[in-house]
């Protein structure tokens, strides 16, 4: 080790040359000490440097002066020049809290006797009663002699540390002292007592407010020694102004009550109870002040953000606290409410966990089945308490409720204690969280044995009654069973009595003009061929046109429904209707703007309006004005239900007149066939039922309203069509039939041998080369063959077990392009795809014209 001396020279006696004395002296020691020192002062400068110090001190023992910067000495309470001149000792301890002085000094003392490092923590009172913590560090240098030379050190602020380890050591004491607590005043008290000693202030305590009031009730709060309660109601106003400012959720804290103006003129009626400064923190609950936690201190005191922190995580945790033993009180007196109401009424109750395990009875399921408490949990045990029967129906309807949540209800017999065994209805609810989480289930079992019973015996004497009042009514009801049948008979009388009225005259114009026609060929007088001819097809498309309204009717007409455009339809045949109503009739047309579509047959529906429109014009003899409206229209459920129609958007056609009107008589049967009020032979009586027919079979209604005198207005309704309609334009009859092309082949399959020889004669005359089939089944044969088929013209109602579709649809695996041609006599719409017909095929109605049928085979083929 290295040793330093300090060396002195100095001459000795008078002689030349001169005697040169030295002096070594060892001052290793203090060189040493010196050395440590210096390092010492640089590590504290450079701590300070970075912030970390609130100050240094270099204390000057043997002298008793103590140096400090300007931080130190303005925290420790001494004037900055006499810090920067050197002040003693004791007069820097005037700034350290006077609990932690003894141990300050302890440490200090030790230091000195020892020549060791100094370390200590301690607090700062500072000149507005704030509280800084530091922690000291500095070491005492002695001298070779052991006497103490110089003390530096360095001060640095804790107090962040210090109060987050305070507030984390109150909130760790806090949890501990509540945690077994029940009574949610004693949990107030113990919070209180634990923010008392964190903060070191005179008093804490937690109040109910009332707001109308301005007071608040303190039932019991924590005060240090020898301050007084304040246990009891205490009006605010008595105290200052600061009541507005918890009332709007602001928090008071109020460092010196004699400086700020909201407490300064009652600065002594506070000082009176230990409250020269305090803080006031309002409790909010549902945005209601409710309660208040308030801490008071007899002298002035600055009330940090660290203070206020700790005092609202103790006020939250109280309040939890609180609320958790309410909830728990709630709930006990919830359960015990329960359990009760479930011993006193004389149901059998139980309940079940979420998976469906029964874990609480009643005395009343104990006691009718005999057994002991506990000897019912879980499930298996009931399984074998209900009946064999009822046992499966029980346990599916559990497990349907268990998976869905839905309640739980049912009926089934249970096994009482005696062995026999009673109906119960069983039902169950689910009891659900917050969250909608299930629980646990509540059920009850209801005793229906008897109820059971007596419905059996009442239902058993309802039966008996029953037979007597049949007995009884035997003869009532044959009387009404025979005037049924005299009206049924009546209405079937009218319409055949129709149809054969209006048919015999139809046959005897074809008959006779047949008859005649025979004779005048046999007579060679071919001069009136043409008008027996002429006279014999008029009549038969009379025929034709009966069998079609009759049909219409009947709702049994084909229809080829088409998403159709009223407005473009009636200005069609608009000048058709002013030439039929004749000039007497002022005819309007109201269109209305964005008519929806409707898939409808356009050709019927001129029928039918052209119809209404004669009608019309027969109720207006004297002339009158008739008005065509269309529109769009909502319908409602009710009237839906009313009208038999589905709720939803349908399309109006409206046709009214000024003419005589209509009784409700007239109206109630206006719909039937064969009835009508014109004179005899001036009308069949089915316009408005082939009208009515179509409707319905289009999926719509009809609806008359009119008044005697006033008028009347028929409105067709069908249902709206979502897409754009088609051009409905009237294909015109051709006068002549085109002629086939070479090779065009059609084969005709029909079981009417009449009719399949009028079609193959006039497809030769055409040139078309025919082939025939009598049935479904031959048909198909030669459509399998490698025979060229350009067009299938097939009835649909064939015989031999296969239908003109089921034929044509078997043909078109092999030949997918055939063009089809249906041709249908009356109800085989539905067979046909009532109006949905694959790409390809086609419908037309018998009877129909031959240079019709020629017509459009050619434009089928044509077309392909």
């Amino acid at each position: 080790m290295d040793r330093w001396f300090d060396v002195h020279a100095f001459p000795v006696g008078s002689g030349t040359p001169r005697l040169v004395a030295v002096l070594f002296t060892d001052v290793s020691a203090y060189r040493r000490a010196a050395i440590a020192t210096q390092e010492s002062e640089e590590r504290l400068n450079q701590a300070l440097a970075a912030g970390n110090g609130i100050g240094t001190w270099d204390w000057d023992i043997p002298n008793d002066r103590v140096k400090a910067n300007e931080r130190f000495s303005r925290l420790y309470g001494v004037p900055e020049e006499l810090g920067r001149k050197g002040a003693p000792l004791e007069r820097f301890f005037g700034g350290i809290h006077p609990d932690d002085l003894p141990a300050t000094r302890a440490a200090i003392a030790d230091a000195l006797e020892t020549g060791g490092d100094f370390s200590a923590e301690y607090r700062l009172v500072q000149p507005g009663g704030a509280i800084r913590w530091v922690a000291a560090q500095g070491r005492c240098r002695l001298a070779s002699d052991g006497t103490p030379l110089r003390f530096p050190g360095v001060s640095f602020d804790i107090t962040e540390r210090k109060q987050a380890d305070l507030r984390q050591s109150a909130l760790l004491q806090l949890s501990d002292a509540i945690r077994d607590l029940t009574d949610p005043d004693e949990i107030a008290y113990a919070a209180s007592a634990i923010l008392g000693a964190a903060l070191q202030v005179s008093r804490v305590g937690y109040g109910v407010i009332d707001k109308t009031r301005e007071t608040i009730r303190v039932e019991r709060d924590w005060n240090a020694p020898g301050i007084v309660t304040l246990a009891g109601t205490l009006k605010f106003r008595d105290y200052g102004s600061y009541i507005e400012d918890l009332k709007a959720g602001r928090t008071v804290a109020i460092a010196d009550v004699a400086h700020d103006p909201r407490t300064a003129d009652l600065a002594d009626a506070l000082r009176g109870i230990s409250a020269a400064s305090f803080v006031n923190m309002p409790l909010v609950e549902q945005d209601n002040f409710v309660a208040l936690i308030y801490a008071n201190h007899a002298a002035p005191r600055v009330w940090s953000d660290d203070d206020q922190l700790l005092m609202r995580e103790v006020a939250e945790r109280v309040r939890a606290a609180t609320e958790r033993l309410r909830a728990e009180g709630a709930r006990r007196a919830s359960e015990e409410q329960f359990r009760v109401f479930a011993e006193a009424v004389p149901n059998q109750i139980w309940a079940a966990r979420p998976d469906g395990y029964l874990y609480w009875f009643n005395q009343q399921v104990y006691a009718y089945n005999g057994l002991a408490p506990g000897e019912l949990d879980g499930v298996e045990v009931w399984g074998g308490l209900l009946h064999p029967d009822d046992v499966a129906l029980a346990a599916e309807r559990w497990s349907t409720s268990l998976a869905t949540g839905a309640p739980y209800s049912v009926e089934f017999r249970v096994r009482a204690a005696d062995g026999e065994y009673r109906w119960f209805l069983v039902r169950a609810e689910p009891v659900r969280g917050d969250d909608g989480t299930i629980l646990r289930w509540v059920g009850t079992n209801t005793d229906i044995d008897d109820s059971r019973r007596q419905t059996a015996q009442l239902a058993q004497w309802n039966e008996t009654l029953e037979e007597q009042v049949a007995e009884r009514t035997r003869e009532l009801m044959q009387a009404e069973e025979a005037l049924r049948q005299s009206q049924k008979m009546e209405a079937v009388g009218q319409l055949t009595g129709g149809i054969a009225h209006d048919f015999n005259n139809l046959l005897t114009g074809i008959t006779g003009s047949l008859e005649l026609l025979g004779i005048r060929i046999a007579q060679g007088r071919l001069n009136d061929v043409e008008r027996y001819s002429l006279a014999a097809q008029g009549a038969a498309k009379r025929a034709a046109a009966l069998t079609h309204r009759l049909l219409a009717f009947s709702r049994r007409q084909t229809l080829d429904p088409k998403p159709t455009d009223v407005n473009r339809l009636v200005g069609g045949i608009e000048d058709m209707v002013r030439r039929t109503v004749g000039p007497e009739v002022e005819v309007e047309v109201v269109a209305s703007v964005g008519l929806w579509a409707t898939l409808v047959d356009p050709h019927q529906l001129e029928n039918a309006l052209l119809n209404l429109c004669i009608n019309a014009r027969d109720a207006m003899p004297g002339g009158g004005r008739l008005t065509i409206e269309t529109a769009n229209r909502w319908i409602d459920a009710r009237t839906a239900r009313e009208r038999e129609l589905d709720a939803g958007q349908y399309v109006s056609l409206c046709v009214s007149d000024t003419g005589t009107g209509m009784t409700p008589e007239v109206i109630a049967k206006a719909f039937d066939p064969f009835f009508t009020t014109k004179p005899l032979g001036l009308g069949t009586g089915l316009g408005l039922s082939m009208i009515y027919g179509f409707a319905r079979q289009s999926g719509g209604h009809v609806r008359i309203y009119s008044e005697v005198g006033e008028g009347t207005n028929v409105c067709i309704y069908l249902p709206r069509h979502f897409g754009e309609a088609e051009d409905t334009e009237t294909v015109t009859e051709h006068t002549e039939a085109p002629r086939a092309n070479a090779g065009e082949t059609v084969l005709v399959v029909d079981d009417e041998p009449t009719v399949r020889m009028l079609v193959m004669e006039v497809l030769e005359e055409l040139g078309y080369a025919a082939i025939e089939a009598a049935d479904g089944a031959s048909g198909l044969k030669l459509l399998q063959s490698d025979i060229r088929i350009d067009l299938l013209v097939t009835d649909v109602g064939l015989p031999g077990g296969m239908n003109g579709r089921q034929m044509a649809d078997a043909a078109r695996v092999g030949r997918p392009d055939l063009k089809i041609l249906f041709i249908t006599g009356y109800a085989e719409n539905a067979v046909v795809g009532n109006g949905h017909l694959d790409p390809g095929m086609h419908v037309m109605t018998k009877p129909f014209a031959m240079e019709a049928l020629a017509t459009r085979i050619k434009d089928l083929i044509v077309a392909g």
